[in-house]
């Protein structure tokens, strides 16, 4: 068996194991067993949680993890940057703009009245897919697209965003000032089946890029004349790849707020082992961003219980060091 075999292999059975734990540690004990025994209350209490509570929780935080350690694999594919990051295209930060301005303004507007719970995480989505595009147009010339227009661009404008959210915070009352710097350390206590159905038809559609995109992005690991040589429309694969970060990170970010480090740090970690083709790292980069998160979301619930920490915080305190080690190697490397 080839070592992306392997990995594949001790992917998928650590995944599973993190699901079941993930189901069966928590605030509220329950026993997975008493599924399988429907008389009682404890049977009905375990199907309780695990239907509306955990089990949602769970699938949101494996599908977040996913999305976002596919968006960093693609980023890190097309500016040929192992320590690239969803964050540079600007999408989180728009999305929390958009956010901040539903909060803060927009809680009593018709529309909002009318999208009612579904305001914030549409107002998220709009705003990541509206600052994406305004990037991509900004760097695009003549046709071509300067990808080091485009990340420039994309750290002004997160910075501009970053301003404008912060005098937002200013104008906030108590309620609002609490929901926003909730929502901006990330969160998956909101999950809901509802909320994963909103979100599976963008992670779909980035998947289905992804795909396509894996053999493109092995060709752009020289440079873009070289992939022009081979015959991939560069250009059109530049506006894919946007397009596939857009619907993996946007979406997810305005469903549970902004969670850092797992679209840097998990792609790296899978090219150590498996080396940088695409066609593997992809897919096993979603697999390790899943089983991550949703460890990372368990360890939030647990850590303070029965209070909740913000999984934000735990990603980070647990991917920082990880990212220093990673951005001290590849200095060493002459990677970086």
């Amino acid at each position: 068996m080839s070592r992306a075999t392997w990995l594949f292999a001790l992917l998928g059975v650590l995944l599973i194991l993190t699901m079941l734990l993930a189901l069966d540690t928590g605030a509220t004990t329950v026993r997975l067993r008493d599924l399988w025994h429907p008389a009682g209350a404890g049977g009905e209490m375990t199907r309780l949680v695990i239907r509306d509570i955990r089990g949602p929780r769970i699938v949101m935080a494996c599908l977040t993890g996913a999305a976002l350690a596919v968006a960093g694999t693609i980023m890190q594919g097309l500016f040929r940057n192992p320590l690239a990051d969803p964050g540079l295209a600007g999408v989180s930060s728009a999305a929390a703009l958009a956010t901040a301005c539903i909060i803060v303004l927009g809680g009593s507007g018709p529309w909002v009245s009318w999208l009612g719970r579904w305001a914030i995480p549409c107002a998220g989505i709009a705003g990541s897919f509206t600052g994406m595009g305004l990037l991509y147009l900004f760097a695009t010339r003549g046709g071509v697209t300067s990808m080091t227009a485009m990340l420039l661009a994309g750290v002004a404008f997160g910075a501009f965003s970053g301003a404008l959210t912060g005098v937002l915070i200013f104008r906030a009352n108590d309620a609002a000032l609490r929901d926003l710097t909730f929502w901006t350390m990330g969160s998956f206590s909101g999950a809901t089946w509802r909320g994963i159905g909103l979100l599976v038809p963008f992670l779909l559609v980035a998947g289905g890029l992804a795909a396509y995109l894996a053999a493109p992005l092995n060709a752009m690991l020289l440079n873009e004349h070289n992939a022009h040589l081979m015959g991939y429309p560069v250009e059109r694969i530049k506006s894919l790849s946007m397009l596939a970060v857009a619907c993996a990170t946007g979406p997810a970010v305005s469903l549970v707020g902004a969670i850092g480090v797992v679209g840097g740090v998990v792609p790296h970690l899978v090219r150590l082992v498996v080396g940088p083709d695409h066609r593997i790292v992809l897919p096993a980069s979603a697999m390790l961003g899943a089983i991550l998160l949703t460890g990372a979301d368990t360890m939030a619930r647990t850590l303070a219980s029965p209070a909740e920490v913000p999984v934000g915080i735990v990603t980070a305190l647990l991917g920082t060091p990880a990212f220093v080690w990673l951005l001290a190697r590849s200095h060493r490397t002459g990677i970086a």
